[in-house]
């Protein structure tokens, strides 16, 4: 076994101190030893050593908390829940540590540029009834966004049309002629010299939806690194977030039939931070 781990594994693996240190083990939990006959057809479970990654500035602000849900009003450049290269810097395993909640989860996501209220479950046991409440409709939810202004254009509008993502495409596109899956109402609050400042009460909850359908009125948000066109913006850039805040949600609790209404503390423009520090 310790032969087919290092033919393996050796490239990106300390195989003889993984294998020292009983990091390899079979799927019963007993640990794999180097001179342990090969055993076709046999998974060996391992936890790779997390590299260093750069500490996304800006604090999670606690918002609310009881016994079935959490929420948080996030700083743009955190991821949701660990991928990729983002795996500590994440919404899900800084507050797992932080509250001593092993278990809890998001409840919808929020795109790693965008700011502002997130819902979680504290609990495995309390994921269905809040996450069908998502899934149903029930939720309200209101963004903020900077964009600029565009002469005559009449506001308010409600976007309707069909959004669709491909694997391996950073964008999303609009599909002409196909049933509409994704509702957007769009309206000026105020100016700030060229920019607007637009409340965006989406219907639905389709990927880049707000970024799309600002976007297909003529007015993309400001600082979108995505939207119109794919800027090569380094991942731990932190100077120029988009400017997106997710900053209301209201909802009656499917549990104990209550009326939920929360606020992000944030408010636009987002302003940037340089580039953090390495750390856990």
């Amino acid at each position: 076994m310790g032969a087919w781990l290092h033919e393996r594994l050796s490239e990106s693996v300390d195989v003889p101190g993984f294998l020292g240190d009983a990091r390899f083990v079979y799927e019963t939990g007993a640990p794999v030893f180097g001179r342990d006959p090969y055993r076709p057809h046999t998974f060996v479970w391992f936890h790779r050593d997390l590299a260093d990654e750069v500490v996304v500035p800006g604090p999670i602000h606690l918002i609310y908390r009881d016994e079935r849900i959490v929420v948080i009003d996030k700083p743009p450049f955190l991821s949701t829940i660990p991928r990729g290269r983002h795996v500590v810097q994440s919404v899900v395993v800084r507050l797992r540590a932080q509250l001593g909640l092993p278990e809890l989860s998001p409840l919808h996501r929020l795109d790693r540029v965008t700011s502002g209220l997130l819902i979680l479950a504290t609990e495995r046991r309390w994921r269905g009834g809040y996450q069908s409440m998502f899934q149903r409709g029930e939720v309200g939810k209101t963004y903020r966004a900077l964009a600029p202004l565009r002469p005559g254009l009449e506001l308010p509008v409600t976007v309707r049309n069909h959004l669709a993502t491909r694997l391996g495409q950073w964008q999303g596109e609009v599909v002409p002629d196909a049933p509409a899956n994704a509702e957007t109402l769009i309206e000026l609050e105020s100016e700030q010299g060229d920019q607007g400042s637009y409340r965006l009460s989406p219907r639905t909850g389709r990927t880049h939806q707000l970024r799309m359908h600002m976007l297909g009125l003529g007015i993309p948000i400001t600082d979108d690194p995505l939207y119109p066109v794919v800027l090569d913006v380094p991942v731990h850039d932190f100077q120029r977030p988009l400017q997106l805040l997710a900053s209301e949600l209201s909802f009656t609790d499917p549990i104990d039939g209550g009326v939920r209404q929360f606020e992000s503390v944030r408010r636009l423009p987002l302003l940037g931070e340089g580039v953090g520090a390495l750390g856990a």
